[in-house]
């Protein structure tokens, strides 16, 4: 057979010594494979038996080179899925979560379409952003807008916001679409998500002053509700996820009109909220693209918030609300009125039980 000549011997000889036998293997020149047994008779001598094995020897060979393939081909796709999750990771910073999210679970395509859909928009703007970062250099400047832009865009995801795009300091935001709460659902979201912005903004005015600005960042937002159009826009090679329509320029309307801190709402966004946020009539204004002048409203903040700081009274039970705002002077009229409640209250319940001596 084929192999080392000591090793081979050695085999034979620890063959014939042992008597339970020992088997080895033995290749022959033209390449066969044989199984040898060796063990003593008991009658003296050797009984041999050979076993050929070449097709078991050549289905373990077999066996042994697919499993290195498999390794080998394992390992390639192991090292072009890491390059497709860097990929994709790189990608997700130029979509929405929301958006990405569809894409890639196959919910929605990747094609131009688009459909009209009721929205709360938002659109924000630093109030003065030229004038207060006109003493930066373009370094220091961009890493001031960018560290704004990242707290701004994590209270966003955290409150289930659409990022639409960043203009310059801008930042336009939409809920509705591609997941909905519902469109009340949606317009609180985007409210309580504007509030918890400019309680960021002013925890931030301490960081703006270390990083050179003369005066902190002061943002005015606008927030409607309406209908849009949502969808891929664009070319077939080059699109973009956005929403466009009249409710679009009125949110912009809106930020520019609001003051610095402040949130101005529509009609629509306000009648939505009123449950949870007091607000404010402002004056209304007119807006190109629709008929009438537009109502206006500045939040004053979440009732929760206003009673926590004693700016309001509220009070409520089953078919009683009674919400009173301690900002402005209350005046006669106010109490004659809360009176006036209140006497019709004693009436109807002495009416409700007419034995009960009467106070």
């Amino acid at each position: 057979g084929e192999g080392d000549v000591e090793t081979l011997v050695a085999q034979r000889v620890e063959s014939l010594r042992n008597p339970a036998g020992k088997s080895f293997e033995d290749r022959t020149p033209d390449g066969r494979v044989y199984r040898i047994r060796r063990r003593r008779a008991s009658g003296g001598g050797t009984v041999t038996v050979m076993t050929d094995i070449t097709e078991q020897k050549k289905a373990e060979q077999n066996l042994l080179e697919a499993k290195r393939q498999t390794e080998e081909a394992n390992a390639r796709v192991t090292e072009q899925n890491m390059i497709l999750e860097g990929l994709a990771a790189k990608l997700s910073k130029y979509l929405s979560p929301q958006i990405y999210q569809s894409i890639f679970s196959g919910n929605q395509a990747v094609e131009i379409s688009a459909k009209r859909k009721k929205l709360t928009i938002f659109f924000s703007d630093i109030a003065g952003f030229t004038e207060i970062t006109d003493n930066l250099e373009s370094e220091e400047l961009t890493d001031v807008l960018n560290h704004y832009l990242t707290e701004m865009s994590a209270i966003a995801l955290q409150y289930g916001a659409t990022i639409d795009k960043y203009v310059g300091d801008a930042m336009l935001l939409f809920f509705g679409d591609p997941e909905s709460r519902g469109v009340k659902e949606d317009a609180k979201a985007c409210v309580t998500m504007a509030i918890a912005m400019q309680r960021r903004m002013r925890e931030l005015e301490h960081e703006w002053r270390q990083r050179g600005l003369q005066q902190p960042f002061r943002i005015r937002i606008g927030i409607t509700t309406g209908f849009c159009t949502v969808g891929n826009f664009g070319s077939r090679d080059r699109m973009d996820y956005t929403i466009i329509g009249n409710e679009v320029n009125l949110a912009a309307r809106l930020q520019s009109a609001a003051e610095p801190g402040g949130i101005l709402l529509s009609h629509e966004t306000n009648a939505l909220v009123q449950d949870i946020v007091l607000t404010e009539e402002y004056p209304p204004m007119t807006v190109k693209g629709f008929l009438r002048p537009i109502k206006t409203y500045k939040l004053l903040g979440t009732y929760k918030e206003l009673v926590d700081e004693g700016k309001v009274v509220l009070q409520e039970r089953e078919g009683l609300r009674v919400l009173v705002d301690l900002t402005k002077q209350v005046s006669s009229e106010a109490i004659a009125v809360l009176e006036e409640v209140l006497a019709e209250l004693k009436k109807r319940n002495a009416q409700a039980r007419p034995d009960e001596p009467r106070s």
